[in-house]
């Protein structure tokens, strides 16, 4: 159940020049999150920024009662949160999203990630590993600039494939393409996707042509996260032309099968 507490920042470390994770005391929101959850963050106390900011969950700390984000500071609302000082309290709604990663009936399982959209993923990886899944991640990145996290995913998965677009680090090309290369081995039961909507819409491509059951988190703007501005639809893929459908990825999400919404 969602709620809104002041919590306390306790942890604060910048991963790279603009990329940043935080954890703040909220035993309740982490006892009630699940993996693919998110919080929303009111950033200031003033009037502008109005709007709350939707952030994915990256980790939770169940002994402590910590729960970390990590977030890009991408405008106004972001480099004021990124200035926030330990011991600050932050206004944080959540957890949020009755769509999250549903893996406890898989066995070999796939995670695949690219870019800042690797982050709500390891909450998953770390999951499914301690309950015994065979878990392979696969993270695609830029170049070697943009790599972040390595050791924690290594940590938590069997089997870790990192790729650069330019070969600048680790394998060169698309971590898409050493997916379809474990799925000809057969050592793929269920993909579990999170990234830029190009490289989502090749994995759901690729799940449906290979019957492999998949899901996707989606990242979409919001302002309130509760379904009442109604700014995150998202079109359902049986919709008629006609009369087309939408769910909201607040609501109904953030986490989808692939093969239940049009990307």
């Amino acid at each position: 159940m969602s709620e809104l507490v002041f919590a306390e920042l306790v942890k604060k470390e910048q991963l790279k020049p603009d990329i940043f994770k935080f954890g703040v005391k909220a035993p309740n929101m982490v006892k009630d999150a699940k993996p693919g959850s998110f919080i929303e963050i009111r950033v200031s106390d003033q009037i502008d920024p109005f709007l709350r900011r939707p952030i994915s969950i990256y980790h939770l700390d169940k002994e402590k009662g910590i729960l970390e984000f990590i977030f890009q500071v991408r405008g106004k609302g972001t480099q004021i949160l990124a200035r926030k000082e330990i011991g600050s309290k932050i206004d944080i709604v959540g957890p949020i999203g009755y769509g999250t990663f549903k893996y406890e009936s898989y066995e070999n399982i796939a995670i695949i990630g690219g870019g800042i959209g690797i982050f709500p993923l390891y909450e998953l990886a770390k999951c499914a590993k301690e309950t015994n899944k065979n878990v392979t991640t696969y993270l695609g990145f830029r170049n070697e600039e943009f790599v972040v996290l390595e050791e924690e995913f290594r940590n938590v998965s069997d089997e870790l494939i990192i790729t650069t677009d330019d070969g600048s680090y680790a394998k060169k090309g698309f971590a898409i393409d050493y997916l379809k290369e474990d799925i000809k081995k057969h050592k793929v039961d269920a993909i579990f996707a999170c990234g830029p909507l190009p490289m989502l819409k090749a994995v759901q491509k690729l799940a449906i042509e290979k019957e492999i059951p998949c899901q996707i988190s989606l990242e979409e703007k919001m302002a309130c996260g509760l379904g009442v501005c109604l700014g995150c639809a998202v079109k359902t893929a049986k919709s008629p032309k006609d009369a087309p459908e939408y769910w909201h990825v607040c609501k109904a999400g953030p986490v989808f099968n692939a093969k239940d919404v049009e990307i």
